[in-house]
């Protein structure tokens, strides 16, 4: 079939008018920031490793992942993906579901062997990173890619942090957090375990020119119980914690968990795959106030776990069978708080789990001249480094969210700052462009795709077995997924513009080159910028 008339004439031809001094607007070629990269605590460039992930390259996907978080097979299984929240693709259809094709690469990386590209060549600089959990792992290989030594101490017998101590292995199968692990040290991150950290100041002495605190928040929040002997008083990290041990803990035939977030949720389900008939969680607040995320509740739920809502717990004592608790019920005042009614209810219980929150152990921090700690957190500046020079924090010590993203995000940070310090520099971040939002978009163009949920196991053997309870993703169903991704913001040279342009002013530069503007034809009709499906076109003043 020939082309239309139009796409046949070259700019220049005698056919064309030289139309551009009418033009009081002018077309320009922009780079908008995806929302999804926007949205995404770790920095990645969703939209960048999204395009290669469509067109079946895979290693180059991935390739393109690393850059920015080396560990995408586990981010890909536990991260809650905000990014997914933030696509545009949500109001068309649904969201391009990001997570699923993460965790895909990830195991085709695990599953092939692919190992990161090379470092720079090394620059003599050693870096103390202090744990090796999801922001110190992070730290400790930005660091290394940048040519410095990363060296992680970390003071228990197995490296991982709470990626391995606070996630339960049918959300995180330790094979997989073992086979990321194992490809950063194969990269040259050191991890000395069993090396507990008492006095960071003594620590750097060892020939440390910088140091990254990233521990864990592993100490138990309490609160007061009245308790006999009968029922059990246990805190959730420590009961997630025994799980990697030789002997499951003993949490008997009945078992209540108080409060709210996705570890409470974590210990109940836990504990029905342990062998508990029933595993109740209390929590003082309404569903809707619950922090946990909706779509853990979600599997609780389908898993058998109770949940007893607007509930606080008095009291642990006897009960002629052993352990119970009484527990009062709670009504929301005017201002949606809830207040004691005085209605209270016996439940059978052998142990009671507290779930009420972490700390950071910061007793290694003591006598740091110039760090301040205000409510349990290490102060840091915009370059991630606390108050004392050289010092630099991140993850569960330095943040109110405390997701395996957000310190995997902050790793990446405090290393590109610790990088520069060492330079004798300071780490500015890049600006950031302007967000594609969705009414830059053209939806028109995009066909209905519905997402590809992944599969989840059965109920039975997520109630009786720690086998992963969601499935990943086959090639077909990634290629697809992938494909769904809109590009939004960012030209994918579809050629609408070449193709609607009056004035045959758009210039083709050649595949992966985009185009340009022949601005002696364009007399900035604005059709070009308002058929472009991703929103890669801005009409601007002339003259700016």
């Amino acid at each position: 079939m020939d082309k239309p008339f139009a796409i046949t004439l070259d700019p220049g031809s005698s056919l064309a008018n030289l139309t551009g001094s009418w033009r009081t607007l002018r077309p320009e070629y922009v780079d908008r920031l995806p929302p999804c990269n926007a949205a995404c605590p770790a920095g990645e460039n969703i939209q960048g490793w999204l395009f290669h992930a469509e067109s079946g390259n895979y290693e180059k996907a991935w390739r393109s992942l690393v850059e920015n978080n080396p560990m995408p097979a586990i981010m890909g299984r536990v991260c809650y993906h905000p990014c997914e929240g933030a696509c545009n693709r949500e109001q068309v259809d649904s969201a391009v579901g990001i997570n699923s094709v993460e965790r895909f690469l990830g195991d085709e990386a695990n599953k092939h062997g692919w190992q990161f590209a090379p470092a720079a060549p090394p620059t003599g600089r050693r870096v103390l990173v202090v744990g090796s959990g999801p922001a110190g792992l992070s730290a400790a290989y930005h660091l290394t890619r940048m040519g410095h030594q990363a060296v992680i101490y970390e003071a228990g017998p197995l490296a991982g942090g709470m990626l391995r101590f606070g996630i339960p292995k049918y959300r995180l199968p330790r094979e997989v957090l073992d086979a990321e692990i194992k490809r950063l040290t194969d990269f040259g991150v050191e991890i000395q375990l069993q090396t507990k950290v008492t006095n960071v100041l003594e620590a750097m002495k060892d020939g440390f020119d910088a140091v990254f605190l990233g521990v864990g928040a592993h100490i138990a929040k309490r609160a007061y119980i009245p308790a006999g002997d009968a029922c059990k008083v246990l805190d959730a990290v420590a009961v997630l914690r025994d799980m990697e041990g030789e002997s499951a803990p003993l949490l008997g035939r009945k078992v209540v968990v108080y409060g709210g977030g996705n570890t409470a949720l974590d210990v109940a389900r836990t504990a029905k795959r342990l062998g508990a008939e029933e595993a109740i969680i209390v929590y003082r607040r309404t569903r809707e106030k619950m922090p946990a995320h909706h779509f853990e509740v979600e599997e609780a739920l389908q898993e058998g776990i109770s949940i007893k809502w607007l509930t606080t717990i008095k009291e642990a004592g006897m009960s002629e069978d052993g352990g119970d608790i009484m527990v009062e019920k709670m009504a929301l005042d005017d201002k949606g708080f809830p207040q004691p009614t005085g209605e209270f209810e016996r439940i059978e219980a052998n142990s009671v789990v507290l779930a009420l929150g972490q700390d950071a152990d910061l007793s290694l921090l003591d006598n740091v001249p110039g760090l301040v700690v205000n409510k349990g957190m290490i102060e840091i500046d915009a370059g991630m480094m606390t108050g004392h020079p050289g010092v630099f924090a991140g993850g569960d010590m330095a943040g109110n969210e405390r997701t395996v993203t957000v310190a995997v995000g902050h790793g990446k940070l405090a290393a590109r700052a610790i990088d520069s310090w060492l330079r004798g520099e300071t780490w500015v971040p890049p600006p950031r462009h302007e967000l594609a939002t969705f009414e830059r978009m053209n939806p028109w163009y995009y066909s209905d795709a519905p997402k590809t949920m992944r599969p989840v196991l059965d109920i039975i053997r997520r109630q009786s077995t720690f086998d992963e309870v969601l499935g990943g993703l086959d090639e077909t169903n990634a290629l697809f997924e992938a494909r769904r991704c809109m590009s939004c913001g960012n030209c994918f040279e579809c050629d609408n513009c070449y193709g609607v342009c009056p004035d045959n002013a758009v210039i083709k530069l050649g595949p992966g080159k985009r185009f340009k503007f022949n601005l002696d034809y364009c007399k900035g009709c604005g059709i070009c910028a308002t058929e472009c499906p991703c929103g890669a076109i801005k009409m601007v003043p002339e003259g700016n």
